[in-house]
């Protein structure tokens, strides 16, 4: 197949470079909106720019990482948000391909107090969530048989993000407040771009929402513990704090675990543990 990558310069979009290189049967095109090493440039809201790439190089399928995805300025600029989050979507499922797209656990309320699954009622409390619902919708209206996966707590060794914030403030200070009330599921985007091309390479295309995160469940308190105790040599006192503690701009899902159980059924697959997956991605921020 030819498969465009959407978004590619940033976290899933780089693990998807790496993980292609095991699936050389397929030809890829790594698209972003800014010029990069090995990476054509394309606005995934310019329909006729769009449906010009997908002709001219034949592409069967589109995989999108693209996403607005700063919380904060998503609630100053929800035009913008709504352009890249729910307009580009409408552009992408109206190509004739099939599309896998990345959502996230921001379309439920995060009051929830067990599990959400794909069926659940959403309920997204912030822009950014109402944007990323906005793009589901967008897509199955236009690409019915388009597959969805919402994540969450997205780390990698590639851009700026949790994992390496922590590292950098904990090697700076000597003691750090983190939330300790609010829980979920740290999720490795080498893991997510495991799962992306398990539906890829699936013999039977399963399409619809699905949910997928690393196993297990923390607070980002337990998170940073973890990070600090895996990377050595930070000695920094972590302190345990309530969200009310912290001056958040917007409001953060309280509970924000996926249920994973239609993912693993489907494809047949098992998930790895985030610690698991945490050690082998500061192994690789090590290398």
């Amino acid at each position: 197949m030819n498969i465009l990558v959407t978004g590619s310069n940033g976290q899933l979009g780089n693990e998807m470079r790496v993980l292609s290189a095991k699936h050389p049967k397929h030809r890829y095109f790594f698209t972003d909106v800014l010029v990069a090493e090995n990476t054509y440039e394309l606005d995934i809201c310019d329909r006729a720019a769009v449906s010009a790439f997908v002709e001219a190089n034949a592409i069967d399928l589109i995989v999108n990482c693209a996403a607005y995805t700063n919380v904060d300025k998503a609630e100053e600029d929800e035009a913008t948000a709504m352009k890249i989050n729910a307009g580009a979507l409408t552009v992408l499922g109206s190509q004739g391909v099939r599309v896998i797209h990345i959502s996230t656990d921001y379309v439920f309320s995060g009051n929830e107090h067990v599990p959400c699954r794909e069926s659940d009622q959403v309920a997204p409390r912030t822009v950014y969530g109402r944007t990323k619902y906005e793009g589901e919708k967008r897509l199955l209206a236009e690409c019915p048989d388009a597959v969805i996966i919402r994540t969450a707590w997205l780390y990698s060794s590639f851009g700026n993000n949790f994992v390496k914030t922590m590292i950098r403030l904990g090697s700076e200070r000597k003691e750090l407040g983190v939330v300790f009330d609010q829980i979920g599921t740290p999720t490795y985007a080498a893991d997510l771009a495991w799962a992306v091309f398990t539906v890829i390479e699936s013999p039977v295309w399963h399409p619809g929402i699905y949910h997928f995160t690393n196993e297990g469940v923390c607070s980002w308190y337990d998170f940073t513990i973890a990070i600090h105790r895996m990377y050595g040599g930070i000695d920094c006192q972590v302190r345990p704090i309530l969200s009310e503690e912290y001056a958040y701009k917007t409001p953060r899902p309280h509970y924000s675990v996926l249920d994973k159980s239609k993912f693993k059924k489907t494809f047949g697959v098992s998930i790895p543990h985030w610690e698991e997956a945490l050690m082998r991605c500061i192994k690789a921020l090590k290398c």
